[in-house]
């Protein structure tokens, strides 16, 4: 069980980074950045990291490789070591059968993980039923953030009659969006508007195509309990791995914006374009998201908190112009940035 500081930030909600991986040039890991982009995120003042994640990439998992369970050490090792007095969400990605979601939700369990960010990549044949099953099995073990992952990067298209039967399964604490289709994010919302529990659970976005609006949205939706209102209230997010400390802020100020109760800005969709325009030069939206990680890893790497962009398929690189992309949003969005925050915390680290 989530203690009650860390739920409550959970149902408030946060900044959660979806965290990447760090390598040497040999492919290796590269603990020493690995570390300092935890220590990064934590400065950034973010409420919980997701590690094991897609951004960290899936095939930290095979056998040859084997890092998931290094890399989930190494940032719980250094939330722990930061000492900080605010709660920190930390969440473990789980995937595979059932067998091997139970397994690493066990290994999460074991390293003090909050909860385990449960994907479906990869089980595009399961039936419904097989995947509450699942569900249900992982979460006699450890709380559950759902996720909706889009087709585009090994997700499935989810019925929202699915949505309806795992917002009732008493693990699921939150649920990540991230279909990247407005429809879909319909689906969530409305299942869980509908569900007997839909005040005990958080919705964050995953849209990175859409997180200034997804964040500034309230939906109102009429259920056999009378109309609901929920809100995306915060992020699990991999364009928040990179300009980190402005995601905090920007968060800080739709969340102040919100609770004024006062009439939005129609700047509100100007920056919420802008942001959506970074997003595409970062995961290469132009070519079907194939060089999302390494995209990140560039700004990172620009940045002094990554060697290179390297990642463990040699293959996986940026595509081409993607790197002319990253040059022009970095040069249109300067006030999106966090360079200044960087430069200053590598001299402190």
């Amino acid at each position: 069980m989530l203690t009650s500081d860390k739920r409550e930030l959970l149902l408030r909600g946060t900044v959660i980074p979806a965290h990447p991986l760090a390598l040497n040039g040999d492919r290796s890991l590269d603990e020493f950045h690995q570390r300092l982009l935890t220590r990064y995120y934590l400065a950034a003042g973010v409420g919980g990291l997701a590690v094991g994640v897609h951004t960290t990439q899936f095939a930290i998992r095979d056998p040859a490789i084997d890092l998931f369970g290094q890399v989930l050490a190494l940032a719980a090792e250094e939330v722990k070591q930061a000492e900080l007095e605010r709660p920190i969400l930390k969440i473990a990605g789980v995937t595979g059968s059932t067998n091997q979601a139970c397994q690493e939700a066990e290994l999460a369990k074991q390293l003090g993980y909050d909860l385990v960010l449960l994907s479906s990549n990869g089980l595009g044949d399961w039936s419904k039923e097989a995947l509450l099953e699942r569900a249900k099995a992982v979460g006699e073990i450890m709380p559950i953030f759902g996720f909706y992952l889009q087709p585009a990067v090994g997700g499935r298209v989810l019925s929202r009659s699915f949505w309806e039967a795992f917002a009732e399964l008493e693990s699921v604490l939150a649920i990540k969006i991230a279909p990247f289709n407005r429809y879909q994010t319909l689906d969530v919302v409305q299942a869980v508007c509908a569900s007997s529990r839909h005040a005990e659970i958080a919705l964050y976005t995953g849209n990175d195509d859409n997180i200034v609006l997804d964040l500034l949205s309230t939906f109102e939706c009429k259920t056999e309990q009378g109309l609901i209102r929920k809100d995306i209230v915060g992020g699990l997010l991999g364009h928040w791995a990179v300009w980190a400390r402005q995601a905090v802020l920007l968060l800080d100020r739709i969340h102040a914006q919100k609770h004024s109760g006062e009439s939005m800005a129609t700047q509100w969709l100007t920056e919420a374009l802008q942001v959506t325009d970074a997003n595409a030069a970062f995961f290469d939206a132009a070519n079907q998201f194939k060089g999302c990680i390494a995209g990140l890893h560039e700004v990172l790497r620009r940045q002094g908190l990554m060697q290179g962009i390297w990642c463990l398929d040699p293959d996986e690189g940026l595509s081409p112009g993607q790197l002319q992309e990253i040059d022009r949003v970095y040069a249109s969005y300067p006030h999106l940035h966090d360079d200044a925050f960087v430069q200053d915390f590598l001299k402190k680290a």
